[in-house]
């Protein structure tokens, strides 16, 4: 007896659904598509329970007969194939068939149809069971999917949470509403409007919709074209970035895609310009005739491939590069005289103090070299000042002897000395270790809120704000009072008693930036990524003026730290010669 026999259809396509419906948004994506294919120019998504419970799409397109109607369920039954040649010039967002009959086989569906000259109402449950009446004859199509994977119950318990699902929802919608800015989206989950565009073309506008004013101002408009390829779109000014890849939505003939290499290359560009953990706002249209494209690779279609992935390279390198130069000004160089550096001068221990601290004067940079014999073992009052503080999380065994600064070079670096040889100090990076260590310990124990006299308002994408009102728990654990405050808002109250005011906005910001990034949320990287983000934004900078006694503050609270040998990213706070080094150096020593 033959061991191979023809699977069952219902089986058949609930394998298929495996790699077509992994999660909620899959759905959407495919519904959506098919609403476009359909020459739709208003689709509204509605959800229950981020989709979970129900999604159900309503477009105004073309809409089907009853015949056609119930062929849609049917696997690998499609209206935008006939033959081979077809595959080599998809125009059309679906094309592989697969998709309503994959979804069908892990929900309920309900289906109302109509062309205008006859309605269609169609229920099925599980792929099967497929019952057909007389609808309406209002043109368009509504299609609802409920309880998502409830006769595949592994499946379902592997779906993110609600805010998850949503959020990925929302991006997906977001990056169509960008895509076609002459289609009219609306989403809503639980009765509440996610997203509403007006449809009338403009794609500045709907990049307000989405991503808020302040970054609409910042963008370029971006176009260019050659033999094979024409871009077009909007990129972000290089102080608006984003922490992840997800900002830059890139499409192609109007399907969203995902291209590493793309990406890259819009990254690259922003070389110089960004840090390199920022990641830039862009809105890249990519028009190609469809013979050069396989989109061919994988059932969700948003993998695709380019035969000349050189020449598009190189057009949007150039284009974007162009559009930077252009907004790049020279300088003017200026002499800085000695009032407008003490301006500029920050005090050092400004994150441990609660008091004023008077500015240094720019006279205390002539340092008296000489050594008293006793000079090396007392402090300097500084030092006692801070040590008499709270703040600073010291350990009972200094891990360096004490060192004596004799002055600073390119205005980053401390020399100093001791009897174990001499010593090069970043001052930034010393600052960082000392400031890390006292955040880190402030997080361990409890938090005072101070109150903003300004709150700080933060606009979000609708994906990102799904993101961050998941979190509120975190942020009001660390003394970050924030709320809720009209469309895909957050209104920042209070920050943590260890936070300087002048730097509270900076550091609300990051830390939100640093929640939108983690898609997994870890609580222990993210108390290690805000205490080293924090650390870093209350510190002296290269550059910035240090008095002697600022000096001998940092050196003495530095050696007291748990480990004062690297910054918390990880780079050297200092380095040493000893006397023998030395030495050999001058040939002194010829051993």
């Amino acid at each position: 007896m033959s061991k191979i026999k023809v699977m069952d259809e219902i089986l058949a396509n609930k394998i298929a659904a495996g790699e077509v419906v992994e999660k909620t948004m899959n759905v959407v994506k495919e519904l959506v598509e098919n609403s476009i294919d359909a020459g739709s120019d208003y689709i509204k998504i509605e959800l229950i329970d981020s989709g979970v419970k129900e999604i159900r799409v309503i477009d105004n397109g073309i809409g089907m007969d009853r015949d056609d109607a119930k062929l849609a369920f049917l696997r690998h039954a499609t209206s935008k194939l006939k033959n081979l040649d077809d595959l080599f010039n998809i125009e059309s967002l679906g094309f592989r068939g697969e998709a309503l009959p994959s979804i069908a086989s892990v929900s309920n569906i309900e289906l109302k149809t109509s062309n205008g000259e006859q309605g269609t109402y169609l229920t099925l449950t599980g792929g099967k069971d497929m019952h057909v009446e007389d609808s309406d004859l209002q043109k368009g199509t509504s299609i609802t999917v409920k309880d998502l994977f409830y006769n595949t119950p592994v499946r379902l318990k592997y779906l993110k949470n609600l805010y998850v699902e949503l959020a990925n929802i929302t991006e997906y919608v977001n990056k169509m509403a960008l895509s076609y800015p002459d289609i009219k989206f609306t989403l809503i989950n639980n009765d509440k409007v996610l997203l509403d565009t007006d449809g009338n073309g403009d794609l500045k506008k709907v990049i307000y919709e989405i991503y808020g004013a302040d970054i609409t101002k910042k963008m370029i408009e971006v176009s260019g074209e050659n033999d094979d390829y024409y871009i077009h779109g909007y990129m972000s000014y290089p102080e608006m970035t984003k922490s992840n890849r997800s900002s830059i939505t890139t499409l192609v003939n109007g399907r969203v895609i995902r291209n590493n290499e793309l990406n890259k290359v819009i990254v690259d560009a922003y070389h110089t310009y960004i840090p390199k953990d920022k990641f830039p706002i862009v809105v890249l249209n990519i028009d190609v005739d469809p013979i050069l494209i396989d989109i061919n690779i994988h059932p969700t279609k948003m993998d695709i491939k380019f035969s000349k992935m050189d020449t598009l390279k190189e057009l949007v390198n150039d284009e974007f590069t162009r559009q930077l130069k252009k907004l790049t000004l020279i300088p003017q160089v200026s002499t800085r005289t000695e009032e407008a550096l003490r301006e500029t001068t920050i005090p050092l221990y400004r994150a441990f103090k609660k008091e004023e601290v008077n500015q240094p004067k720019y006279e205390e940079t002539v340092l008296d070299f000489s050594v008293s014999e006793d000079e090396s073992s007392v402090s300097s009052p500084v030092s006692h000042e801070a040590s008499d503080t709270e703040d600073v999380e010291v350990s009972k065994v200094p891990r360096i002897k004490p060192m004596i600064p004799r002055g600073i070079v390119y205005m980053t670096y401390i020399i100093a000395e001791n009897e174990d040889g001499m010593y090069i100090i970043d001052q930034h990076a010393a600052a960082e270790r000392i400031n890390y260590e006292k955040v880190l310990s402030s997080l361990k124990e409890k938090v005072i809120p101070i109150d903003l006299l300004i709150p700080v308002k933060i606009e979000l994408a609708s994906n990102e704000f799904l993101i961050i009102k998941n979190h509120l728990d975190i942020l009001s654990k660390y003394g970050f009072l924030a709320e809720e405050f009209g469309m895909n808002t957050i209104i920042v109250r209070s920050h943590p008693n260890w936070i300087e005011v002048d730097i509270a906005e900076e550091c609300i910001r990051k830390v939100v930036d640093i929640i939108i990034t983690k898609e997994d949320f870890d609580f222990d990287q993210f108390v290690w990524r805000m205490a080293a983000t924090m650390a870093c934004r209350m510190s002296v900078k290269a550059n910035d003026y240090l008095s002697y006694d600022d000096q001998v503050w940092l050196l003495d609270t530095l050696r007291c730290c748990e480990n004062p040998f690297t910054c918390p990213h990880g780079r050297p706070t200092i380095i040493t010669y000893t006397k023998y080094d030395l030495e050999k150096l001058f040939k002194r020593s010829l051993d």
